[in-house]
């Protein structure tokens, strides 16, 4: 074998052995550690920011002592057992006021829902028997995006809904994602306040800031290890149709020598 033979041998070697690596490499996350469980501190005492209603909001209002009626609301036969397991909703208009059956506009923006639920239920003491007011924020959302299983944008259930929660719903992490940098990207986008988590220390799950609040973007990025492999296979891709062509190039020169 003469030296041409030997270089492009040796290439296409060293190339198979790059794309045998890069294919069998998988990251095992290792979630939740400490050295010693004592050493958790205990959970935080700062409490987590209540949600504000706002214009735009969607408010789920139903009177808990009456199954027929929804705040005394008469409703049809077919859509009886829908609306009353649910309760009806109602839309927070612009002027911050939420138009409601007997009350008319009422202004709940800039309430907790707790506080909402607890003045809507004290205006309608004065029209019903006892009324019992459950009120519900049901248009709170995150976005999760990055290395996740399933992308997109997620319901909170509640408000105060853990970052692991969602991400559970998201189908967990993939083998590239880095769980020891979670970005939180919160607030206003004009100027966003980014934290940062990780996932690898138990002691993140007393960490205030897990608490997810409306709009949050929930971002996993790739570990450095994916990130580094994803370089090599990119590279293996370019190189690969060169070998093939100076492999079928020299076997047409050793056919016709």
């Amino acid at each position: 074998m003469n030296f041409s033979k030997k270089s492009i041998f040796l290439v296409s070697s060293f190339i198979c052995l790059i794309a045998s690596f890069s294919c069998k490499y998988k990251q095992q996350q290792l979630l939740f550690e400490t050295k010693n469980i004592a050493d958790v501190p205990p959970k935080s005492s700062l409490p987590a920011k209540l949600y504000r209603i706002s214009p735009q909001d969607i408010l789920q209002i139903r009177n808990l002592q009456n199954a027929k009626y929804i705040v005394n609301d008469p409703i049809t036969k077919e859509s009886a057992t829908a609306e009353t397991s649910n309760g009806q909703t109602y839309l927070v208009e612009a002027d911050s006021t939420v138009a409601l059956p007997m009350l008319g506009h009422v202004k709940v923006a800039g309430l907790t829902r707790v506080e909402a639920s607890t003045y809507i239920e004290a205006l309608y003491r004065k029209e019903l028997k006892d009324p019992i007011i459950e009120l519900k924020i049901i248009n709170l959302k995150v976005t999760v995006l990055g290395e996740v299983k399933n992308q997109g944008i997620y319901m909170l259930s509640r408000e105060h809904t853990p970052l692991i929660e969602i991400i559970g719903s998201a189908g967990g992490l993939t083998d590239k994602a880095s769980s020891k940098n979670i970005k939180i990207i919160r607030g206003d986008l004009q100027s966003p306040q980014v934290f940062e988590l990780d996932l690898t220390d138990i002691k993140t799950l007393s960490d205030p800031r897990i608490m997810l609040q409306n709009n949050d973007v929930i971002y996993i990025a790739q570990h450095r290890k994916a990130l580094q492999t994803q370089k090599v296979q990119s590279t293996s891709a370019i190189l690969q149709p060169i070998i093939a062509l100076l492999n079928t190039a020299l076997i047409i020169y050793t056919l016709t020598r």
